[in-house]
């Protein structure tokens, strides 16, 4: 990467900046506390606040700027392949289910664009699943297959809008892209604008189940709530030990305007390559262009080089997309289950007032729009036909997918014991804007040097559960590879499960 080329706020982050919500003052009353939001607190808070409900959103920093900010806001109910192995593990039924829940709430959210004439870029195109190696074509069959019997009008196909041949794909017609942070800025001003209390900058600190639950804050206010909602991406608060069954997975962005015809026309993404996934949005105003957006080179937060990932990953949009300008470069992450299906439900097995919604993997815009329908549903007393499916209390398909449980439980331990077997570099090697972990008074120190040569430690050790982070040069962050929780270079959260800072610490 250039100089000219710095990782910072996403596309969606500059161009609707919104304005400010307060943080939480005084203690507060409601029916329902959201914590998180992004698409699946905000939603879910609009639809209870529809319902009659009083709710408070509570975020510890901006709303909609987290991983929902980042995203790259496809919203699809074709998710890369997924139906034939809901097929073989969950049966023909879950795999409906899973299809018809998903469908249900793109289109739920459809009608809540018309209804409130939101302005946010929605727009129809296909989804398509590739594969340009000819080995992977029988897996796109089966996949379309699978598909096509869990309701959706799938079908494979071997010509596409890309400007490169491929092998084969599984094309959904009729999907939707928008723009995340103008659809969620005017909901959430929907949503104040009907009773409810939105509060930035408030971060939930501790949570005492009972009737009713209580809420601690940052700001030393408390909210008091019968029911709350746990939507923060990566539980906060996780009772039935959820990291057991969540693998955090980042992945880079990087985006520029190409000419309006050399638009793919739809939205695209594959496996191969370590992940590539493309859409277009609308740019400027006189429609000669739309911005090229670019998904992929994908791993565990604090692993690797993510500089030489964000060369790959524009090489690669360069190769293809001639024309393009990469403009903005940033990075997302998501959640994978371990048993491939999102957890949205009841918080823990003894839980009577709290939900939490998670595990997207990677779907996270029709994910968050579903989960706020089920949420809804199970708060306000309603029927939903596929609450079981994702029910996060769920065992039996943990069981039958425990390799990908014990490989997940496998790598945070290589990470918990292994990383403090790395060697220790010396801190005066550390050039200006890079980050490094030492050995200092028998513990290990995340040390960073700025770009005037100041040096800044805080403590390596992850305030969740006390793995060691690891630095991120291209962000500028230190990120941990057992949950991913991130923080700034002065041990901030930037982003949780952890919500204390790393200790600041003298060198």
């Amino acid at each position: 990467m250039t100089e000219k080329q710095q990782v910072g706020d996403s596309y969606w982050l500059e161009t609707a900046p919104g304005g400010p919500h307060p943080a939480l003052a005084d203690d507060l009353e409601v029916d329902v506390a959201v914590i998180g939001a992004g698409i699946a607190g905000l939603c879910t808070a609009w639809e209870l606040t529809r319902a009659g409900r009083s709710v408070a959103v509570l975020d510890a920093g901006r709303i909609a700027a987290g991983v929902t900010g980042h995203t790259t806001a496809k919203v699809t109910a074709l998710h890369t392949l997924v139906y034939d192995k809901l097929r073989r593990t969950r049966g023909s039924e879950g795999a409906r289910l899973y299809a018809r829940s998903q469908s249900e709430a793109i289109e739920h959210t459809a009608d809540v664009v018309a209804e409130l004439g939101i302005d946010c870029e929605w727009e129809r195109r296909s989804a398509c699943t590739f594969v340009r190696d000819e080995s992977g074509v029988a897996e796109l069959r089966a996949e379309a297959r699978a598909a096509r019997e869990a309701g959706l009008p799938a079908s494979f196909v071997t010509e596409t809008g890309l400007p490169f041949p491929v092998a084969g794909a599984v094309e959904v017609a009729d999907q939707v892209q928008f723009h995340p942070r103008k659809y969620l800025l005017d909901l959430a001003r929907e949503i104040v604008a009907r009773g409810g209390r939105v509060h930035e900058d408030t971060t939930v600190l501790g949570l005492e189940e009972g009737t009713p639950c209580r809420l601690s804050t940052s700001t030393g206010a408390t909210v008091t709530a019968r029911d709350v909602v746990v939507g923060t991406h990566y539980p906060v608060f996780d009772r039935a030990l959820l990291f057991t069954r969540l693998s955090p997975r980042r992945e880079l962005v990087v985006a520029g305007p190409i000419p309006a015809d050399r638009d793919p026309g739809g939205m695209y993404i594959t496996t191969e390559e370590n992940t590539r996934s493309v859409r277009t949005a609308p740019f400027g105003e006189d429609g000669t262009r739309r911005l090229l957006v670019v998904t992929g080179e994908h791993f565990t937060p604090g692993t690797g080089d993510t500089r030489a990932r964000f060369d790959l990953l524009a090489a690669w949009a360069r190769k293809h997309f001639p024309e393009v300008e990469l403009t903005h470069f940033w990075a997302t992450q998501d959640n994978d289950p371990t048993d491939t299906v999102p957890l949205v439900g009841p918080l823990h097995p003894g839980a009577r007032h709290t939900y939490v919604a998670t595990g997207f993997g990677g779907w996270g815009m029709s994910g968050g729009m579903m989960a706020g329908l089920l949420l809804t549903a199970q708060i306000t007393g309603g029927e939903c036909e596929w609450s079981g499916l994702y029910d996060p209390r769920r065992l039996a398909s943990t069981v039958r997918e425990a390799p990908s449980f014990l490989k997940h439980q496998a790598q945070v331990a290589g990470h918990f014991v292994g990383d403090r077997l790395r060697p220790s570099p010396p801190v005066e090697a550390l050039p200006p804007g890079e980050g490094a972990v030492v050995r200092a008074d028998g513990g290990r120190l995340a040390v960073y040097r700025d770009d005037d040569g100041a040096l800044h430690a805080v403590s390596a050790r992850c305030t969740h559960l006390g793995c060691l982070v690891d630095f991120n040069a291209a962000e500028r962050a230190w990120e941990c590879p057992c949950h991913g929780s991130r923080f700034d270079t002065d041990g901030k959260v930037i982003q949780g499960p952890a919500t204390r800072p790393l200790e600041r610490r003298d060198i």
